[in-house]
């Protein structure tokens, strides 16, 4: 029998089934609420996976002050007066509904977007988010008056469990089958259900049903926590938590800005509390600490080593993120107090949540120039495991003592590398990581050997993800920095295609612009951008038609299309980040806009949904949307209302190009839907690179439109454009996308 049907039969006036729905409803709710949020506040924040994990500091934050409130609601001794405040606050945040994003705070400013996020989502958000979020420990308080001897923490399972199945709900079932619209009226509904889920509970506990109601039933006092197990609570939370955001950065920057990969490591987190707060955890904690020095062993392996097959990345990451919370949340779970001091443990715990959150979304980025917190903290976590007494056994010596110089050989092999010219070019970049990942793999195993010694395992750890991070640069960084919107680097590398050496600008996996270093190869347009490629091809022919060309575009990487700004023509660029349109504009990184332009060529900052509104009618010729971020394009900026908007800015014979290269996305049937949804001309190209590799060329897909026949003609003239059969894929809009339909059609294809 399990836990709650004892609860039930051991109440014969009140069952357990009030408590059971009313942190079941309010987890759902709860953890419903945090992707409808982001989907809400997307648009004015570029679509960036800053933007969620920002967005969760946010939420902890609050889930701390809801459990402060639930802690000081027990100082009200009965509980049925407790039942009262909490439902006329349950009242009162309704007020704040249905869900929207208050327009109080503003447009918000591209060089200082978190506070305005922050103040945004307090605004908006904060009431009915709060004053949810306390059920938690409210409930299980409650259910410790009511039945005295009963384990309360099994309820902790319960509500993690119905958080756990909402986030998997939303990307499966909610997002590609509700409009957003219908997301915040059935949130709305549901947060009404939850208020009659406490009424009810209200009435069970009500004088004449409930000793509890009636009398102090508080149960026994015991010593209050001492300091240091404060210190440990806060700690083992507070891992687990990083690691939450660090992994979801890791993960989002290389395969698509996406909520339903964002949300898949928050199901995970909390999918560890629902396992290591049941009544029996599972597993065994024993086997949790086996699995999770391998996992981790192999993650740190190929935590940098971004190229490979995604899949493959994506599950070793989880993998290993899943089992070291679960590791931490078992730790906590063996700490619990008793139900006297249960709300105070609450408490702890959610002040952990909340500094683990904020040191990998704020402080980490001011910290470091890449994302190094999330392979630090999984290292340091290893200190969580057994230390191990007495001298160590043969074959920890034996582990010891290899592990460590195998750990070091990757970057020894580089630097003998470097001084062979003809062996360097051979075997950089995909050799070279295919290589140090087979000899980090020995090393691994040495550490999984230590994995009962907390410090030796994570000196070896440690060893092995300076040397994977060294080796996985694959390009000399000349420059790296970071920024609300991610990291980006400027890297020095050979190409024979371009004439010797040549800067790129990187983010993630993704190249945002090359230029060659060569004086007589300098203003030649790479990559993308090359005249035989849909988007250089689209420039030039508009440029044919009219002298004068008005050229706009959304997304400025390296500036690489202002090469073709002739002395009468202006270009116009749309650009989120600030610190993409420092570097493309630094002569000693890129020089396409301030040497290789003959025009003005001028930049507005902020997301060009925004910044679109304030402009008139019929301002440009032909206008790119190439808004990559590390292979990840922005929905918001391929629905119907943002392609009419584009549409809307050209002259009627202009023409708007919409880059969809992607690896992992498949985008085009929903840009070309939108297109026919309004019904203009679009044409579409795939161009196969011809180089055979190199900075020089880069194959690339796109879809042209044209707000008349009329401006799409030059287009259907020209041999390599082609009209796409009707799709019946359904187009996206502000309030409708499917990101597991593209992402399906992408794996199929």
């Amino acid at each position: 029998m399990t836990p709650a049907a004892t609860a039930e039969k051991d109440l014969p006036g009140i069952t357990v089934a009030p408590f059971v729905a009313a942190v079941f409803v309010s987890a759902g709710l709860v953890f419903l609420l945090q992707p409808i949020a982001t989907r809400l506040v997307l648009p004015t924040l570029g679509g960036s996976p800053a933007v969620w994990n920002t967005a969760m500091v946010f939420f902890q934050a609050a889930l701390l002050a809801g459990y402060l409130y639930a802690h000081l609601l027990q100082r009200i001794r009965r509980v049925e007066a407790q039942v009262a405040v909490h439902l006329v606050l349950l009242v009162l945040a309704a007020f704040s509904l249905p869900l929207a994003i208050t327009g109080l705070t503003g447009d918000p400013d591209p060089s200082r977007p978190i506070g305005w996020l922050l103040a945004t989502l307090a605004l908006s958000l904060g009431a009915p988010f709060t004053i949810l979020s306390a059920t938690a420990p409210l409930i299980q308080a409650w259910f410790a008056r009511a039945q005295p001897g009963r384990n309360p923490y099994a309820l902790y399972a319960a509500s993690n469990l119905g958080s756990f199945l909402a986030l998997l709900a939303y990307p499966l079932l909610v997002e590609p089958l509700a409009a957003l619209d219908a997301q915040r009226l059935g949130w709305t509904v549901g947060y009404g259900g939850f208020v009659a889920v406490i009424l009810w509970l209200g009435w069970r506990l009500r004088p004449g049903r409930s000793a509890a109601a009636e009398t102090d039933s508080r149960p026994p006092s015991s010593p209050p926590l001492t300091w240091r197990e404060r210190a440990m609570l806060v700690l083992l939370a507070a891992a687990p938590s990083s690691l939450m955001l660090g992994v979801t950065a890791h993960m989002s920057t290389d395969v698509a800005s996406a909520p339903f990969l964002w949300v898949a490591p928050l199901a995970l987190y909390l999918l560890t509390f629902v396992l290591a707060f049941r009544d029996r955890p599972w597993p065994p904690f024993h086997v949790t600490l086996v699995l999770q020095a391998a996992a981790v062993a192999v993650a740190v392996i190929f935590i940098a080593f971004r190229t490979g097959e995604w899949l493959l990345l994506v599950v070793t990451n989880l993998t290993a993120f899943t089992l070291t919370a679960l590791l931490c949340h078992q730790r906590l779970a063996g700490r619990r107090p008793p139900p006297d001091r249960l709300t105070e443990f609450y408490l702890w715990i959610s002040l952990g949540g909340v500094l683990g959150g904020a040191f990998t979304a704020l402080v980490a980025p001011v910290l470091f120039d890449a994302v190094w917190e999330y392979p630090l903290v999984l290292v340091l976590v290893g200190l969580a495991r057994h230390w191990g007494r007495g001298p160590l056994d043969r074959v920890e010596r034996i582990a010891l003592f290899v592990a460590i110089p195998i750990a070091l050989t990757p970057p020894l092999l580089l630097e003998m590398m470097r001084y062979n010219a003809e062996f360097l070019p051979q075997m950089r970049g995909e050799p070279l990581m295919r290589l140090s990942a087979l000899i980090l793999g020995s090393a691994a195993i040495g550490a999984f050997l230590l994995r009962d010694r907390a410090l030796l395992f994570v000196l070896v750890l440690g060893l092995m993800s300076w040397s994977s991070q060294h080796i996985s640069r694959g390009y000399d960084w000349a420059y790296s920095e970071r920024s609300f919107f991610g990291v980006m680097r400027v890297a020095r590398t050979p190409d024979a295609g371009l004439g010797g050496e040549a800067h790129v600008l990187m983010h993630g996996t993704t190249l945002h612009g090359a230029q060659s270093l060569a004086p007589s190869q300098r203003c030649r347009p790479t990559l993308y951008y090359t005249p035989q490629t849909p988007l250089g091809q689209a420039v030039q022919q508009t440029q044919a038609r009219a002298p004068d060309t008005r050229i706009a575009v959304i997304g400025q990487g390296a500036g690489a299309l202002a090469a073709y700004v002739g002395p009468r023509d202006r270009l116009t660029f749309y650009e989120i980040d600030p610190m993409v349109d420092r570097l493309s504009r630094d002569p000693r990184w890129f020089s396409f806009i301030s040497h290789c332009a003959e025009g003005p060529v001028t930049t507005v900052l902020g997301d060009a949904r925004l910044s679109l509104r304030d402009v008139p009618d019929d301002s440009y010729d032909v206008l790119v949307v190439d808004a990559f971020s590390s292979d990840a394009v922005p929905t918001h900026l391929l629905t119907v209302e943002a392609i009419a908007e584009y549409l809307r800015v050209v002259s009627d014979d202009g023409a708007v190009v919409l880059h969809l290269s992607n690896r992992n996305l498949e985008i085009t049937l929903p840009a070309q839907a939108a297109a026919q949804r309004l019904g203009v001309p679009a044409l579409h190209q795939i161009y196969f690179e011809q180089s055979g590799g190199g900075l020089s060329e880069a194959s690339t897909e796109a879809l042209i439109l044209s707000p008349t026949e009329a401006g799409i003609t030059p287009f259907r003239e020209d041999g390599r454009w082609r009209q796409l059969a009707e799709t019946e894929v359904r187009p996206w809009t502000d309030d409708y996308v499917n990101l597991v339909g593209a992402l399906w059609r992408s794996l199929v294809r």
